[in-house]
């Protein structure tokens, strides 16, 4: 990981299309200004990672009601569970 410091206004050139420009520095917090060409994702990491638990958790929920839909629709008896 490469670690800079930078003040206000000054800019980090990644490649030969992508510039980060530091906008603010407040208390603990940076404001920073990306450029990139629209084919570039940028994505804030905590938020991927929130839609990737949502996504397994309802893919796990749905897992289960679909069972349980197709045993119902069948007339099917769900399996004794397993001690």
């Amino acid at each position: 990981m490469l670690v800079l410091t930078r003040k206000v206004g000054e800019r980090i050139l990644i490649g030969d299309d992508i510039v980060i420009t530091v906008l603010d520095s407040r208390g603990d917090g940076v404001r920073i200004g990306i450029d990139a060409p629209r084919g570039v994702k940028i994505q804030r990491e905590e938020v991927v990672r929130a839609v990737a638990e949502a996504n397994v958790a309802a893919a796990a929920g749905a897992d289960d009601d679909a069972e349980a839909r197709l045993r119902a629709a069948l007339g099917t008896p769900r399996p004794p569970a397993a001690d």
